[in-house]
């Protein structure tokens, strides 16, 4: 098949291509037209046309013809620009492109299908009970019959999407409904997402001039984040600090997700074992609010060897295996250079590795690799591979004491808190290094969906501001 660019709903087949192959057999999947960056500049001269063509509609049966897109996504076959798409034949695509089992690309799929299903009560939530018309008329009353005033800051959010796990399509699944259009860079493996949620779109009744698809080289994302007032990207620690203060950016990196455990329950721990497999485990460990870290003042060698012995056994299986947990990395040589840099972090002091017990971690096929769980015990907080992240299902458990712990965890996107003390849980509050908190025993990988992930994408993309009605106006 072919995936052609959409610039705001005009198809555009470009005669440079690039072509998606299976990961296994190498056999090819699509090709994907590749646009340029100064493309994507000049359709950008004709941004504001996205959020006119919304503002056209109704703000309450745009949120009607999401949930409807939502139902079209997970269950119907779409038309992809002149091919017929069925859910089966988008969850082997995308398995055999990104690495991921085909059981995770389907837990992903309703993922998604329950954010847009219940559009309505995110936007309530994230608006905080605001009229959804205040944003399509820039003021209205709340619900205290004052007047409120939110202004767009950009007609369109630029996206520049990233290929390693299609969870992370959840945070801007809102952005239609709140009246601002979508220009998104695909990512290289995972095209497969935005396409079909374009495609489920469009025949749901959303305006297709509000929707663009560029795929194509590192130029275009420059040009979108540079074009759009308003842009989100996914990337690493190094793409994290590129943008630190830019306002305009909202960047997605790594989590660095962690459990802290109280010294007051800290002897019950294995009451939470369960709790922290799934925290490290869930989705291949792909995602940025997969534990990361477990830290703990005691018993930490004990946690470890449980961890190990649950995690450890876990092995590669073929993708449309119904037990497979493990995704590839289809780069090759890349499992093998991140095991190698892991290694490396093992030779430190007071680092041991209990999963070394449960046979070799990397494991090479022909085309691609992988790595199986990795469990390491770290006697403090000093060791590099303390704070290390990596996507697939790794944690390090470390020994540090509770009086200690909020000093030295560095950012941590979720942090769950096994504790009853209401000191301790006062000082979780008020940690700023936390950004999304769980008080009890809560995987990290559980999503509130009616609370903001990383943020407020309102406040991201509206400014709050001052306005006054003359007596008598509406």
């Amino acid at each position: 098949m072919h995936l052609p660019a959409l610039r705001f709903g005009k198809p555009y087949e470009s005669i440079e291509r690039t072509s998606l192959v299976h990961f296994l057999t190498g056999e090819p999947v699509a090709e994907v037209s590749q646009v340029g960056g100064a493309l994507v500049g000049r359709d950008m001269q004709k941004a504001s046309r996205a959020r006119a063509a919304l503002l056209a509609l109704d703000p309450e049966d745009v949120v009607e013809r999401l949930q409807t897109a939502g139902n079209l996504y997970a269950h119907g076959t779409l038309d992809l620009w002149g091919t017929k798409q069925s859910p089966d034949d988008f969850v082997k695509q995308q398995s055999a492109t990104t690495g991921l089992p085909e059981s995770l690309c389907r837990a992903n799929m309703h993922k998604n299908l329950f954010v847009l299903s219940n559009m309505d009560r995110m936007l309530d939530a994230l608006s905080r009970g605001l009229p959804p018309e205040v944003f399509w008329r820039g003021f209205g009353r709340e619900h205290r019959d004052v007047v409120v005033s939110y202004q767009a800051q950009s007609p369109v959010l630029g996206l520049v999407l990233p290929s390693n796990s299609p969870g992370v399509h959840t945070l801007w699944l809102p952005v239609i409904a709140l009246g601002v259009g979508l220009v998104m860079k695909p990512g290289g493996q995972e095209p497969w997402t935005p396409y079909r949620m374009a495609a489920a779109f469009i025949e749901a009744g959303i305006p297709a001039e509000a929707i663009g698809l560029y795929p194509g080289a590192t130029d275009v994302g420059a040009s979108i984040l540079a074009a759009c007032r308003r842009s989100m990207i996914f990337g690493s620690a190094k793409t994290v600090e590129q943008y630190r203060g830019n306002p305009g950016v909202q960047v997605h990196g790594p989590g660095f997700s962690k459990i802290l455990i109280g010294d007051d329950v800290v002897d019950r721990w294995e009451d939470h074992l369960d709790m922290m497999v799934e925290s490290v485990a869930v989705n291949g460990g792909r995602g940025c609010i997969n534990c990361s870290a477990i830290w703990a003042s005691r018993h930490t060698e004990a946690i470890a060897a449980a961890l190990a012995e649950r995690l450890g056994p876990v092995d590669v299986l073929p993708p449309d295996d119904p037990q497979a947990k493990l995704a590839a990395f289809t780069i090759p040589g890349a499992a093998k250079a991140i095991w190698q840099q892991i290694e490396g972090g093992l030779t430190a002091p007071g680092v041991t590795h209990p999963t070394a017990a449960y046979g070799p971690r990397l494991v090479e096929g022909e085309r691609c690799g992988w790595l199986r769980p990795v469990v390491v015990h770290c006697a403090s907080h000093e060791p590099a591979i303390a704070k290390a992240e990596y996507m697939f299902p790794f944690v390090a458990v470390v020994k540090c004491p509770q009086n200690a712990m909020l000093e030295r965890i560095g950012p941590t996107l979720v942090g769950t808190a096994i504790t009853e003390d209401d000191a301790f849980r006062g000082e979780l509050v008020g940690c700023t290094e936390i950004d999304r908190l769980n008080l009890g025993a809560v995987p990290t990988t559980k999503l509130d969906w009616l609370q903001p992930h990383e943020g407020n994408i309102i406040d991201f993309l509206y400014r709050s501001r001052a306005l006054q009605l003359a007596a008598g106006a509406t």
